[in-house]
C-alpha cells in the first residue's frame, strides 16, 4: 500500500515483499514428466528470438518458455513471485529483488543477479527497438549485483512502479551468451538456445513450426521436471484453420483466443474445452497526429463520434466485452478506473458538424487510411464497421489489412492514419499511461506530446500516496478522453480453447499468458 511517508511506503513494501516470498513454490506433484507433445496452433512466425528486441505474440509465446521473468501476475491480475521471490525498495530510490537460488540455465550455469543487472544495464545503453521495458525504466540509472541473489536499482527519481512493472514486463537473458555478441539491439540470438525456463528452442521451419524440448531442473514444475516433453508451436494462416486442426486433433491447443462468434460453437464442441481467460487490455484506434488533420481536435471528435461502439460490442464481440467509457483505464482495474467517464456517442450528425467546423464537407470530404493485422479476426470485423459508420458521417476509412509482420513494421514506423488493433495487458495505470502518452513512449501510438497530460503522469509515477496517484491517474484518464488521444473502445473477456484429454492448465490473465504462460506449460498433463 502507498502511504504518504516515502520511508513508510518503503516499509510497507518491504513487508509485501517478504509476505510474496512465501509463494509460489514448486508444485507438490509427485507426477513425473511424460513423453508427451504438447502441439499448439498460432497464426504467426517469429520475428525475433532475442526477447529484448519489439516482438509479436508469438515470439513472447516462444521466448518466454526461455527467458524467465523476474514477477508474474494471478488471474486477478496482481504480481506475483517467479524468478524474485521478494522485491521492493530499501528507500525511494533503489529497489530491490531478492532471486531464488535454485534457478540454471540449460547449460548448466546458475542463473545470478549479474544476469538481471546485465540484462537492466543493456536495455537503459542499448535501447532496443520496441521494448516495453526501456520505457518502464526510464528512472532507473543503473542495475549492480551486490550479490548471487540479490539486484539493486539505482534511481534518479523516486519511482513507485518500476520495480513491479520491470520485474513483470522484462525477460532476464544470460549474460555470459548476450554479452559476447555485442549490443543487445542487435543481437539476432537465432540459434544455440540457452534457457533459463521450462522449455528450450531446437529447431523451427519458418511457416511451419517450431520446436521447443524440455529442460530439467526446472523447480516450477513436478520433481523439477517439466510435465511435458516436447512443445511445438504450428503455425496456420488464420484462426479458422486452428480451429478445423483442433477438431481434428492436429493440434492440442489454439494459444490465439477465440473469435467471440466460435465460444458458443466451440463450447458444444465434442472433446474441446473452452476455458475463460480475464482481460486486462483493450481495443482502440489511435489517430496519429503528426498527420493533418488529425492534429485537429475537432476532426478526432468527429472520428470518434462516427463508431457505432454499441453495435460493434454487440455483432462483432457477441456480447463478450465491455465500454470502458471511452477512458484508457480498463474497469477491472477498480482502484483506478473512474466510472463517470461517458463513452463518446454515436452520433452521424454531430461528427458532420465538427468537420465542418475543421472545415470539411460535401466540397472537401475527408478521407484517411486505417491500418489492422488481418491475424486479428475481432478487429478485422469491427474496422469494416467502423468505415461503414463513418461513411454516414461523411468520412471515408480505406482499409489496409496486412498480415501481422508487416502491420508491425508499419506501426513502428508510424505510417499510418489511424491504428487499429489492441493491447493485451494494461496492468499499471501510471506505467501504461507513460508508455502510452509521453512523448517518448514505447507504445505512443497517437504521437502524444502534450505538456499537462506529461505532467500529471510523471507526478503520478513518483507519488508515494495511493489516493493523489489515483487523482492524478484520473485527470489524466480524463485529458485523454476529452483531446481523443485514444479511442479506447472495449475491454474483451477471452476464451481459449484445447483438447479435453489435456489437464491443469494455470490461466494466466491476457491472449499474452493465458494459458501459455510458462508455469502453465510446464505442469499440463494428458490424460
Amino acid at each position: 500500500m502507498r502511504v504518504r511517508s516515502p520511508l513508510v511506503a518503503v516499509a510497507a513494501l518491504v513487508v509485501a515483499s517478504a509476505v510474496g516470498a512465501c509463494g509460489p513454490s514448486a508444485p507438490s506433484n509427485s507426477a513425473s514428466g511424460s513423453d508427451a507433445v504438447l502441439t499448439i496452433a498460432t497464426t504467426t512466425d517469429v520475428v525475433n528470438f532475442n526477447p529484448l528486441v519489439g516482438n509479436s505474440r508469438t515470439d513472447n509465446w516462444i521466448t518466454s518458455l526461455m527467458y524467465p521473468r523476474l514477477l508474474t501476475i494471478d488471474a486477478n491480475g496482481a504480481k506475483q513471485p517467479y524468478l524474485a521471490k521478494s522485491f521492493g525498495y530499501t528507500d525511494p530510490t533503489t529497489g530491490f529483488y531478492e532471486l531464488r537460488d535454485d534457478m540454471k540455465w540449460s547449460d548448466g550455469k546458475p542463473v545470478t543477479a549479474s544476469d538481471v543487472a546485465y540484462t537492466i544495464n543493456a536495455i537503459l545503453k542499448d535501447k532496443p527497438a520496441g521494448n516495453t521495458t526501456y520505457g518502464q525504466l526510464v528512472n532507473v540509472d543503473s542495475a549492480s549485483a551486490p550479490s548471487p541473489t540479490r539486484v539493486e536499482l539505482t534511481l534518479k527519481t523516486a519511482d513507485s512502479t518500476v520495480v513491479s512493472e520491470a520485474g513483470f514486463w522484462m525477460n532476464v537473458v544470460p549474460q555470459h551468451v548476450f554479452e559476447p555478441a555485442g549490443s543487445v539491439a542487435t543481437f539476432a540470438n537465432n540459434s544455440n538456445w540457452v534457457s533459463a525456463g521450462p522449455y528450450k528452442l531446437t529447431s523451427f521451419a519458418k511457416g511451419q513450426s517450431y520446436t521447443l524440448d524440455r529442460v530439467t531442473p526446472y523447480p516450477l514444475a513436478p520433481n523439477n521436471t517439466p510435465t511435458v516433453s516436447k512443445i511445438v508451436y504450428r503455425v496456420y494462416p488464420d484462426i479458422n484453420t486452428e480451429i478445423l486442426a483442433l477438431k481434428n486433433g492436429d493440434v492440442d491447443l489454439i494459444a490465439n483466443t477465440l473469435p467471440p462468434a466460435q465460444v458458443k460453437n466451440l463450447q458444444a464442441a465434442s472433446g474441446i474445452k473452452v476455458e475463460e481467460v480475464p482481460g486486462l487490455g483493450y481495443a482502440h484506434m489511435a489517430y496519429n497526429m503528426t498527420r493533418k488533420p488529425l492534429d485537429n481536435l475537432q476532426v478526432r471528435q468527429a472520428l470518434a463520434h462516427a463508431v457505432d461502439y454499441n453495435a460493434i460490442r454487440s455483432v462483432v464481440l457477441q456480447g463478450q466485452a465491455v465500454s470502458t467509457g471511452s477512458s484508457p483505464i480498463p474497469p477491472v482495474l477498480k482502484n483506478f478506473a473512474d466510472p463517470s467517464s461517458q463513452e463518446y456517442s454515436f452520433d452521424p450528425d454531430l461528427s458532420k458538424q465538427l468537420l465542418a467546423e475543421a472545415g470539411y464537407g460535401p466540397g472537401k470530404p475527408l478521407s484517411l487510411t486505417m491500418i489492422y493485422s488481418l491475424q486479428d479476426a475481432v478487429t478485422s470485423q469491427w474496422a469494416t464497421m467502423v468505415k461503414d459508420d463513418s461513411a454516414k458521417a461523411g468520412i471515408t476509412i480505406n482499409l489496409q489489412g496486412m498480415d501481422r509482420n508487416t502491420y508491425l513494421a508499419k506501426t513502428a514506423a508510424g505510417d499510418y492514419d489511424i491504428y487499429a488493433g489492441n493491447f493485451a495487458i494494461m496492468d499499471d495505470p501510471t506505467t501504461n499511461m507513460a508508455l502510452t502518452f509521453l512523448p517518448e513512449g514505447a507504445i505512443n501510438y497517437s504521437k502524444t506530446d502534450d505538456p499537462e497530460l506529461s505532467a500529471l503522469i510523471t507526478k503520478a509515477q513518483t507519488t508515494t500516496d495511493q489516493a493523489e496517484q489515483k487523482q492524478l491517474v484520473q485527470q489524466g484518464a480524463k485529458l485523454v478522453h476529452d483531446n481523443v488521444y485514444d479511442n479506447v473502445m472495449y475491454m474483451q473477456n477471452l476464451y481459449c480453447a484445447h483438447s479435453d484429454k489435456w489437464s491443469g492448465f494455470v490461466i494466466k490473465p491476457s491472449e499474452l499468458l493465458s494459458l501459455v504462460d510458462p508455469q502453465s506449460l510446464a505442469n499440463v498433463t494428458k490424460s
